[in-house]
């Protein structure tokens, strides 16, 4: 349960000189040759270092829930099929209420690891510490009231969900106010692991989710089916074995978090009093984050309901869709981790140039894979669809989906890349408005325009996804390319440089004397 020494924290970063102040107070032009001494390969290795674990976390993670969805899709198999299409919408119509509930954690993670990133490049392990604190308790407070209006107000969100069938409700409130009811390990684990993958650690909280997704499908096979004489829960077994995981792995993340990693370690002792300025610059990084999570379940809602009035069969398959599509997501997904912890540091250190260097070497890497998965979804999409599901309106509309899922990935993971780098340089206001515009806007429209008077249907949808993709693309990419985030200050910034200063006029003194 050993986490990582300090040594393997390093990066070729570390060895770089701290920029000068001045090279962050405007949109100056970073040149694109490597600092001297600086190889090409140290920064793809740096990459990797911190995405691989990353990616396997992910990947696995992404695999459990997968497995999950087939188990569930697999209740009533050699009964009635249309058994597993109903839990599968079930287990579907929870997905929107239960993130726009994580919506304030998970927007204070972004500030976590903005933060911890920064004083990571400055150095200093005890105000990196400071932001672990403040962002655990701000996450255990928040997560206590949300938990509460999660259990209480399951059944309502479940059917403004779209939920039209007596079965598919009962079940789909059972599953989301068991996890309601586990929230608040999963949210105190994902801070952790947002602070973890500021400094670089992405192997720990590797470690501790694969732990848990092993868990997670152990106890989904005892609950769902009855086995080893455990009760048949269908969908509630599903959800109780993935609050167990959850458990499992705040535990071990605890424990490795107290032990230290070199730069971090969790230090009871010190209180978990309010800091106002670390608070402060959470806000400020966390708002906009909080803001462009709130835009984003909102537009994914009215997407959601869209679909969902299509019917159960239809709502199954997209369901299914989407989560072969989430595991499509983690090659991006890790790669930003790289992107915002590298490009977080390098700012901290004032090395603008490091961060542009670091994140073009990330999209390049992040496109290999993305076209990887693309083919992969072109000629295995079916036989993926159909471990789901196998009513052949499913598999057929499915692998057609999964094309579209296809053309995508190219643009997807580059997205993915440079917006992790924009909020690792704090640069959450942008994301936010992109958000806006394309998630709460053109999804939903384009997506009501097509399926309500259109005979696409659900292929519509997927159409609209599409249209909101390629926006958001060319827009976070346009935002990078301003080179705007590379004058952001944080009060993280201010301190350095007045140390600085101190340290500074301390050696002139010496010097005089």
């Amino acid at each position: 349960m050993a986490s990582l020494s300090s040594n393997r924290l390093r990066t070729a970063l570390d060895r770089l000189p701290d920029g000068d102040a001045s090279v962050l107070s405007g949109n100056l032009k970073v040149t694109k040759h490597l600092p001297e001494g600086v190889q090409s390969g140290e920064l793809y290795r740096d990459i990797i270092r911190i995405a691989w674990p990353s990616f396997v976390e992910l990947v696995l993670t992404q695999l459990a829930s997968m497995v999950d969805l087939m188990m569930v899709g697999q209740i009533g198999a050699g009964v009635d099929p249309q058994m597993g299409a109903q839990a599968l919408t079930a287990v579907g119509l929870t997905t929107q209420p239960k993130f726009l509930l994580m919506t304030a954690f998970m927007a204070m993670n972004t500030g976590v690891t903005a933060l911890v990133a920064r004083y990571k490049g400055i150095g200093d392990a005890k105000k990196a510490n400071l932001v672990v604190r403040q962002g655990l308790m701000f996450t255990f407070f928040a997560t206590i009231i949300l938990s509460i209006l999660g259990v209480v107000f399951s059944e309502p969100m479940v059917i403004f969900m779209g939920s039209t069938e007596e079965q598919v409700t009962i079940w789909a409130t059972q599953y989301l106010q068991i996890q309601m009811a586990g929230f608040i390990t999963m949210a105190l684990t994902s801070t952790i692991t947002a602070s973890l993958r500021g400094v670089g650690d992405s192997r720990s909280s590797m470690f501790y989710n694969l732990i848990a997704n092993v868990v997670n499908v152990f106890f989904n096979w005892m609950l769902i089916y009855g086995n080893l004489g455990m009760p048949e829960l269908d969908v509630a077994g599903a959800s109780i074995a993935t609050v167990i995981g959850q458990f499992v792995a705040f535990c071990i993340s605890l424990v490795l978090l107290v032990r230290g990693n070199g730069f971090l370690k969790l230090e009871f002792k010190k209180g978990f009093m309010p800091h106002k300025e670390t608070l402060g610059d959470l806000m400020n990084i966390g708002i906009p984050a909080m803001i462009e999570q709130l835009l984003m379940r909102a537009g994914m809602i009215i997407f959601s309901r869209t679909v969902a009035g299509l019917g159960t069969t239809a709502y199954a398959t997209h369901q299914a869709c989407m989560n072969i599509q989430a595991l499509s997501f983690m090659t991006g997904q890790a790669f930003a981790v790289s992107s915002t912890t590298l490009m977080g540091q390098s700012l901290g250190k004032r090395r603008p140039d490091m961060a542009q260097a670091y994140c073009s070497r990330t999209r390049r890497i992040g496109m290999g894979c993305a076209i990887v998965i693309a083919l992969v979804f072109v000629f295995f999409g079916r036989y993926i669809v159909e471990l789901y599901n196998s009513l052949p309106e499913i598999v057929e509309t499915g692998a057609r989906i999964l094309l579209i899922v296809a053309v995508l990935q190219p643009l997807q993971t580059s997205q993915f890349i440079i917006a992790g780098g924009l909020r690792g340089a704090g640069d959450t206001r942008a994301t936010a408005v992109i958000t806006f515009i394309t998630v709460l806007l053109v999804r939903p429209i384009v997506a009501i325009v097509l399926v309500e008077y259109t005979p696409l249907g659900l292929y519509g949808a997927w159409i609209a996804m599409a249209c909101d993709q390629l926006l958001r693309s060319v827009l976070v990419l346009l935002r990078y390319q301003s080179g705007k985030w590379k004058s952001i200050r944080m009060r993280s910034d201010t301190v350095s440089e007045a140390s600085k200063a101190e340290e500074e006029e301390l050696e002139d003194e010496l010097e005089a004397e």
